[in-house]
């Protein structure tokens, strides 16, 4: 009789754990054999360091890497004084990749690049990383190294997370904590001052994309993919997927000196012809008036209205232009602005006239008198609908109370 077995093998199963065969073992992809790098050797151990270098002229989207404006009204802004006079040399511009979110004690650096100006003009970048957790003390005590000769980091949401969290890592290891008396700039509270009403996001790789036009290539890894990537390379010893993760690490750090750059230009000349849009002029107006620059807030507010604005937004800045000339005082200079803003054909100018000789001169006939020229340029005015509304409703009460006024006096 025909065993089971030997049916089986003449069907061509093979039985027998001997004829098991054995999967391969998984390939081993160290980091080195991914990127280009080297080991550097600390007092506390060795770490990894992926290097690259940009020229002083590299341009990232539309805007350069090294700032060519001064920092003066960024350091204003920042309550920082010292950001105004350091040369560029002195800036880190520093960003973390973490093993999570939630901050504390659990919660590491494995990835941490951080960029200076060399003295030749170029931007040196350098990627620390922890091939594995025992090697973090070497990793912090490489980028104090580094970070030696700077006094000021540059980061984004760094008050709130990057630095107190390098923070507690270092002392957890008794490390000095090298940037502890730094001047330290973030730019994500000025991101949202200039962006908020006009950008429905104010991430970092949003501002990248459609303020500096600089779109990231394919090998980007979105942010919360990242823990878990390392995670990964910690159990499989597999580098290959954290090359998307340096690249995404190293564009951070370029992207925070060019949007230093771009800003500190916007900043220090608010007038700039690169500055197109109504709602980031209007920004910058609020932005000055808050700094106590009220002559260059008002100028401000004076250009943006005459850009394309948003009904809410167009009303907001009249308003605020009002208030504004107001606190400022300086009504001999301010109505020479007005009858100029006024020649030109913009109404609000002709409304803050009326409002100047009505209330501080008690004179209605004048104040009638720019009202009414304000009704007739008004005609003739290539408005939007909301706007022609608004100066059309304000007016004719205006006209009304001062022609009964005209009459009584």
């Amino acid at each position: 009789m025909t065993t089971l077995a030997e049916k089986l093998q003449a069907l061509g199963v093979k039985t027998g754990a001997t004829e098991i065969p054995i999967p391969p073992a998984a390939e081993h992809y160290d980091i080195a054999s991914v990127l280009e790098g080297s080991l550097l050797s600390t007092a506390l151990g060795q770490t990894f360091v992926y290097e690259e270098r940009f020229a002083a002229g590299y341009l990232h989207g539309h805007a350069p890497i090294r700032p060519h404006a001064p920092l003066d009204i960024m350091s204003a802004w920042a309550s920082d004084a010292r950001l105004g006079r350091m040369p560029l040399e002195a800036f880190a511009f520093l960003d973390t990749e973490t093993s999570g979110l939630a901050g504390g004690t659990g919660t590491y650096a494995f990835l941490v690049g951080v960029g200076r100006f060399t003295v030749e003009g170029d931007f040196l970048l350098q990627q620390f990383f922890m091939r594995d957790p025992s090697e973090e003390a070497a990793l912090l005590e490489g980028l104090a190294a580094f970070l030696a000769p700077a006094q000021a980091l540059v980061t984004f949401n760094g008050k709130a997370f990057d630095a107190p969290l390098l923070t507690t890592r270092y002392r957890m290891h008794r490390i000095p904590v090298p940037f502890q008396d730094f001047s330290h700039l973030d730019l994500l509270p000025l991101a949202r001052r200039l962006w908020r009403d006009r950008l429905e996001s104010r991430a970092l790789k949003y501002l990248e994309e459609n303020i500096l036009l600089a779109p990231r290539t394919a090998a980007e890894v979105p942010g919360y993919e990242i823990p878990w990537l390392y995670f990964h390379y910690l159990r499989t010893g597999d580098a290959r997927p954290l090359k998307g993760v340096f690249y995404h690490n190293a564009m951070d750090v370029v992207a925070l000196a060019a949007l230093l750059s771009h800003t500190a230009t916007m900043l220090a000349d608010p007038f700039h012809e690169m500055i197109e849009h109504g709602l980031d002029v209007i920004a910058l107006a609020r932005l000055y008036e808050d700094l106590g620059q009220w002559e260059t807030a008002a100028r401000l507010f004076e250009k943006g209205l005459q850009m394309s604005l948003g009904a809410e937004d167009f009303s907001q800045a009249v308003r605020r232009l009002s208030v504004l000339q107001r606190r400022r005082g300086d009504f001999e200079q301010a109505t020479h602005l007005w009858e100029q803003a006024a020649a030109d054909g913009h109404i609000y100018a002709h409304v803050e006239l009326a409002k100047y000789y009505e209330h501080r001169q008690r004179d209605p006939r004048t104040a009638l008198k720019w009202t009414k020229s304000a009704l007739k340029d008004l005609k003739d005015a290539e408005l939007p609908t909301y706007v022609r509304k608004h100066w059309e409703d304000e007016l004719r009460r205006r006209r009304e109370r001062l022609e009964a006024k005209a009459k009584r006096t």
